[in-house]
C-alpha cells in the first residue's frame, strides 16, 4: 500500500508517455505524490504534467530521455538530484513479435539493454538513494512472459525472465532496509504495447487502470504481483506442468497473433 511518508514526496516514473507508466503517474498524483517523468516523447510528457498539475494541484516535471542509451542512468540521476524521490516506478520497456531470424538484431539489441541494462542502471541509482534517506520503494515492471518461453517474442520474454529474478533477488537482499520492492507482472493489458510490439491483438485485455492500482495496493505487502485471474492461471500452470509443454502451449497462443509476414 502506498505510504506517502515513506514513497513520497516525489516519485519517478519510467516510460510515463504512456500505457501502465502513464497510469502509474497518474494514479500518484491522485495520491498526492509530486512526479518526475521520464519518456522519449516531449509532447507527451509536457502534456501530462500540465493535467497532473491542474487536476491534482501536485508538481510534475519531467526528462526526455532514451533509457536504452549509455549514459541515461546518470541524466537521470543528476536531473532528480534536488528532489527528495522515495518511489521508482521502473517501467520503462518495449517488445517485439516476430520469428527470432527474421528480426533486426541491433533492434533486439536496443530491446536488451532497455528491458534488462536500462531497468537495472536506473534501479542502481536510486537504491543507493533510498538507503541514505532510510526508506523508499521500486516497482519493477516485469511480464506474465517472463515465467515461461515466448515463443515468436522468444527475446522479450527472456528480457523480461531478467526482470522479474532481478527483482525477487533485490527485494531478500533489501529486507530490513526500509525499502519495499514488488515486482508487476501484467499479462495482455490495453495499451499500444501491442501495436507497437507488432501483434494483431485479440483475447482478453486487462484494463491498465485496474493493473496499476492493484500494484499500488501491493506494494509493501508483496514481492511478485500477478494482476487477474486468467494470468495468475498460466503461472500456476507454468509450475505444474513441464517446461516443453508450458512452451509449446505459450507458443500456439503467441503463434495466432503474431503478423503472417513475421513468422
Amino acid at each position: 500500500m502506498l505510504n506517502p511518508s515513506k514513497h513520497g514526496p516525489w516519485a519517478v516514473v519510467t516510460g510515463a508517455s504512456a500505457g501502465l507508466g502513464e497510469h502509474f503517474a497518474r494514479q500518484l498524483a491522485a495520491s498526492g505524490l509530486n512526479l518526475f517523468l521520464v519518456a522519449r516523447r516531449q509532447e507527451r510528457l509536457e502534456v501530462l504534467c500540465d493535467q497532473l498539475k491542474r487536476a491534482h494541484g501536485v508538481e510534475a516535471r519531467y526528462a526526455v530521455l532514451d533509457l536504452a542509451q549509455e549514459g541515461s542512468d546518470l541524466a537521470l540521476d543528476q536531473a532528480t538530484a534536488d528532489l527528495d524521490v522515495g518511489l521508482l516506478v521502473d517501467n520503462a520497456g518495449a517488445g517485439y513479435f516476430g520469428r527470432f531470424d527474421g528480426q533486426d538484431p541491433e533492434r533486439l539489441a536496443a530491446m536488451i539493454r532497455l528491458n534488462c541494462i536500462g531497468v537495472m542502471l536506473v534501479a542502481h541509482r536510486f537504491v543507493g538513494r533510498f538507503k541514505r534517506r532510510g526508506s523508499g520503494g521500486i516497482v519493477i515492471v516485469a511480464s506474465l512472459a517472463g515465467f515461461q518461453a515466448t515463443p515468436w517474442m522468444s527475446v522479450y520474454g527472456a528480457t523480461k525472465g531478467f526482470d522479474l529474478l532481478f527483482g525477487e533477488g533485490l527485494a531478500q537482499e533489501l529486507k530490513g532496509t526500509g525499502i519495499d520492492v514488488l515486482v508487476l507482472n501484467p499479462g495482455s493489458t490495453s495499451t499500444e504495447f501491442g501495436k507497437v510490439a507488432g501483434s494483431t491483438g485479440g483475447g482478453y485485455s486487462m484494463r491498465p487502470e485496474k493493473v496499476v492500482g492493484g500494484a499500488i495496493r501491493a506494494l509493501g505487502r508483496k514481492v511478485l504481483y500477478v494482476p487477474g485471474v486468467s494470468n495468475k492461471l498460466v503461472v500456476w500452470v507454468g509450475r505444474i506442468f513441464p517446461r516443453g509443454f508450458v512452451a509449446y502451449m505459450s507458443g500456439r497462443t503467441l503463434r495466432k497473433i503474431t503478423p503472417p509476414e513475421h513468422r
